[in-house]
């Protein structure tokens, strides 16, 4: 079973990335949220992976965050979820976020991610409520949460989510984006940078 890769990018799009290892090109399916960590291709990448065996298959699912590998594997061991269902939900909602709804009993967060239904999130609640301590422990321990938004960023932010890009992966463009001085303080420049950062 492949549980990790190193490698050079070929190509990666929003749902899926192939790599390079030892002169075999790996092609693996990802979320947005780890779409927006790996590099351009040429580009070393290195990514956690869950092996999926079917009768008919083999795919391999790739996860920039171990922690959104880990609760990609909860979310498969929910009645009804499969991998495609689970890799969509991730790409999402953020991994930290959707574990605290879930564990909250949030069912209003969670019908609003797409291909999430009413009955199907009160079973993802009901079958890992208590079964996400690990998760939630990996979390904390791992890097320090990124620093919260100031006013303008947050207009930003709503921006981007406004013309229909996932929250997690507008977030953190944001993030990049605000760390340039040059556009610190200026809505436009910003803005432009941030949407130059999500693409």
């Amino acid at each position: 079973m492949i549980a990790h890769l190193r490698g050079q990018i070929l190509s990666r799009t929003p749902n899926a990335v192939v790599i390079e290892c030892g002169g075999v090109g790996y092609e693996l399916a990802i979320s947005v949220t780890t779409y927006t960590e790996l590099g351009e291709p040429g580009a070393q990448a290195s990514l956690h992976v869950h092996t999926h065996v079917r009768e008919d298959a083999l795919l391999l699912f790739g996860f920039a965050e171990l922690t959104e590998k880990r609760l990609f594997e909860k979310l498969l061991a929910v009645s009804g979820i499969g991998p495609k269902l689970a890799i969509t939900v991730l790409s999402g909602i953020a991994a930290e976020r959707l574990a605290s709804a879930i564990r909250g009993g949030d069912h209003a967060t969670l019908t609003r991610i797409p291909g999430i239904g009413k009955k199907t999130a009160e079973r993802v609640v009901l079958e890992l409520k208590d079964k996400l301590d690990d998760v939630a422990a990996f979390a904390a321990s791992g890097a320090a949460a990124a620093p919260p938004l100031g006013v303008l960023e947050e207009d930003v932010l709503s921006a981007l989510i406004n013309l229909g890009y996932p929250r997690p992966v507008a977030q953190k463009a944001v993030q990049a984006a605000a760390r340039d001085a040059s556009v610190a303080g200026d809505f436009e420049r910003l803005f432009r940078a941030a949407m130059s950062a999500v693409r």
